[in-house]
């Protein structure tokens, strides 16, 4: 049997796109518009605005160390005098912290739907860092002069090499169970030499007292496993943490920094992370770069 056209156009069509279809099933024009933007991409032609803009960051700080700070408590124990002049990279609630820092990080991302959807009103209402979101998140988060909308392929599913990884955030990035393996591509495209982590505590209980629905968990109290009680206080969703796989993805970015002479140094104070070498935060400042 004939496919008519708009069968064959389908059928060409990346469902990992719009990986939420009940939140966000975008048109099938619009679907063929991302799709040849993708393919224009990997030629090295961005057809938008927003995509010259991403691809203007390629190597834009070559050479350079950036920050990558996580939620864990142990962030409460960062000294951010020493990062403040830094390039940082902060994700999902980090700006519950912007007064004890005295900053807010120079690039921020959200990949979790939750996180989109319970905090949108307030990372729209977020001004100064450059925002960094996967298309599939237009249903909830609108976007504005700070934002900058990436081709993320969305698929947490148990496959060969998971997660794949990108050198080319500028045309596509790939999921690997936490939003610090997006950041970790970002930061490789732009160049970074050194990556320094902080409050990457890398351990999660679930409180007695919260609704857990498979993978879905509702809080009803405080917070135990981030800097604020109420970063996943009462009321917030947030997905059952899986570490093993997060090692995964973190082995992985390890492994692509490593081949191409460039590392990721963890220098939590503390924590259960031990995928990357340890320095503290003041010799992964100083210390020179090796050779090669």
């Amino acid at each position: 049997m004939n496919m008519s056209l708009l069968e064959r156009l389908e059928k060409l069509q990346d469902p990992k796109i719009a990986p939420y279809k009940e939140s966000y099933d975008p048109a099938l024009l619009r679907r063929l518009w991302w799709r040849l933007r993708y393919y224009a991409l990997t030629n090295g032609k961005p057809l938008t605005a927003n995509d010259r803009r991403i691809r203007g960051y390629h190597d834009h700080y070559r050479g350079q160390t950036a920050v990558l700070m996580g939620n864990g408590p142990t962030l409460n124990k960062v000294d951010f005098d020493l990062i403040k002049n830094l390039p940082t990279f902060g994700v999902n609630a980090i700006y519950l912290k912007r007064d004890e820092m005295g900053f807010l990080p120079t690039h921020y991302l959200v990949e979790d739907v939750f996180v989109a959807e319970d905090r949108a009103e307030e990372i729209d209402a977020l001004a100064g860092p450059t925002k960094w979101f996967g298309n599939y998140l237009r249903y909830t988060l609108k976007g504005d002069h700070d934002t900058l909308w990436m081709n993320v392929s969305v698929s947490y599913g148990n496959f060969a090499d998971f997660p794949y990884w990108s050198s080319n955030a500028g045309r596509i990035i790939y999921c690997g169970g936490t939003v610090s393996y997006l950041a970790m591509q970002l930061a490789y495209y732009m160049g970074f030499r050194r990556l320094i982590l902080v409050g990457f505590d890398h351990h999660y209980v679930v409180p007695d007292d919260a609704e857990v629905s498979g993978t879905q968990i509702l809080s009803h109290g405080g917070d135990p496993n981030h800097f604020d009680q109420t970063y996943f206080g009462q009321g917030k969703r947030w997905h059952v943490p899986m570490v093993e796989r997060m090692e995964i993805a973190y082995e992985k970015a390890h492994k692509f920094w490593l081949q191409d002479g460039r590392e990721i140094i963890n220098a939590t104070a503390g924590g259960a992370l031990e995928v990357f070498p340890r320095r503290s935060l003041r010799d992964a400042i100083h210390e020179p770069f090796k050779d090669g």
